[in-house]
C-alpha cells in the first residue's frame, strides 16, 4: 500500500484488456515495410552512386537497372503510405479523436 491506502501493484503489465495498441498492427505493417523499403533504397542510391562516379560505359546498363529499381521501389512506397495514413485515420476513428465517414 502507498501513503494513500491505495495497493500498488509491482512489476506488472499497465495496459488494460481491449486497450488500443498505438500504433496499430496495420500501421506496424506499413512501417516496416517501409522501413525495409528505406533501406533497399539506401543501398541502391549507394550503388548508382559509385556507378555514376566510375564514368564507365559499361555501368550504363547497370546505371538504368538501379534508376528503374529505384522507381519502382517509390511507387510501393506511396502505396504503403496510403496504407499507413489510412490504418491512422481508423485508429483515431475509433479513439473518437476524428469523425468517421457517416
Amino acid at each position: 500500500m502507498d501513503e494513500r491506502g491505495l495497493i500498488v501493484m509491482e512489476n506488472q503489465n499497465r495496459t488494460c484488456p481491449g486497450k488500443m495498441e498505438v500504433p496499430t498492427p496495420r500501421e506496424q505493417e506499413a512501417l516496416a515495410a517501409m522501413k525495409s523499403i528505406k533501406e533497399r533504397v539506401r543501398a541502391l542510391k549507394n550503388r548508382f552512386d559509385s556507378l555514376d562516379a566510375s564514368n564507365r560505359d559499361e555501368d550504363a546498363g547497370e546505371i538504368l537497372t538501379v534508376e528503374n529499381e529505384l522507381a519502382r521501389l517509390k511507387a510501393e512506397w506511396d502505396q504503403w503510405e496510403e496504407k499507413r495514413k489510412a490504418a491512422a485515420k481508423e485508429r483515431m476513428i475509433i479513439l473518437g479523436h476524428e469523425e468517421g465517414p457517416m
